[in-house]
């Protein structure tokens, strides 16, 4: 038998993106009534202080909301490198209004990732500027067009794996799958033909540029569905439009399968306390 300790590493980060963690909490008012004016001060301050200490952390960001709908009360959703961290955040979270005032319903984690389905410089060159433009690969107008598209798939990618998030004031996170059964198997369609879908998909979401951002996170290995859909809008109807028109599009309408969806408010944390309820 080894009785050689076993070395616990100190941080778990990825070689590129970051980890993506979804919280819903009720919030247990039985719990709550049951501390003292003193109590619920220093609570709210707690907490109050930790999102900041989540906040200042290298490469931290955290967005809290209120959710609609009783499904759930409070929602965070946290991005940070290091799952390691990330972990010991949340279990600090659950505990920093009071033990069981936190009620968790609903979790998940996923990662920021690029897509297989990314257009290639040399997928760009051949098939757009050579063949759908008529370039030559020595004439200037080919190099400059391919820079310019090196540049903007730097940003594109820079994006997904390193998010900036804008404080919007609704949120919608969903789960998602491709279909793996019957006749309608994602996996089962070869590269070329699930790439011109997922192309047809992605122009569709480009027509809300400026009014959706829309965050595509992977999971396959890290939680029950293989993506998580972060939308943050300035306007629900935009949230509700883009989802529903996407619906059309075939590779959601024959190989999507979804998980609930949730709903949310940001609001700084002095609101969020008084929309809760809990004075």
């Amino acid at each position: 038998m080894n009785d050689q300790p076993v070395n616990t590493p100190s941080s778990l980060i990825p070689r590129e993106g970051w980890h993506v963690m979804h919280i819903f909490y009720n919030i247990d008012h039985s719990q709550w009534n049951l501390l003292s004016r003193e109590e619920k001060r220093a609570a709210k301050t707690e907490l109050t202080s930790l999102i900041q200490e989540i906040s200042e952390t290298k490469d931290g960001q955290v967005l809290s909301y209120v959710v609609a709908t009783p499904k759930a009360d409070l929602g965070f959703m946290i991005l940070m490198p290091d799952l390691q961290l990330l972990t010991a955040f949340e279990k600090r979270l659950t505990l920093s209004l009071g033990v069981d005032v936190l009620q968790p319903v609903y979790s998940y984690l996923s990662q920021t990732e690029r897509s297989e389905y990314t257009t290639t410089s040399e997928q760009y060159a051949e098939e757009t500027l050579i063949g759908e433009k008529g370039l030559t690969r020595d004439s200037e107008e080919f190099n400059q067009a391919l820079k310019e598209f090196d540049e903007r798939m730097e940003h594109y990618l820079h994006h997904r794996l390193y998010p900036v998030l804008p404080n919007w004031p609704a949120i919608c996170f969903y789960p998602m799958s491709k279909r793996r059964t019957g006749d309608d198997n994602w996996y089962s369609l070869d590269f070329e033909t699930r790439k011109k879908l997922m192309a047809g998909h992605a122009k569709t979401g480009r027509t809300y540029s400026g009014r959706i951002l829309q965050l595509i996170t992977g999971s396959t290995g890290l939680d029950e569905h293989e993506w998580g859909v972060t939308l943050l809008a300035k306007d629900t109807i935009d949230i509700k439009a883009i989802v529903y028109e996407m619906r059309f599009d075939e590779v959601s309408a024959k190989y999507g399968e979804f998980g609930d969806f949730y709903i949310g408010m940001l609001h700084p944390l002095n609101e969020i306390f008084e929309r809760l309820c809990m004075n």
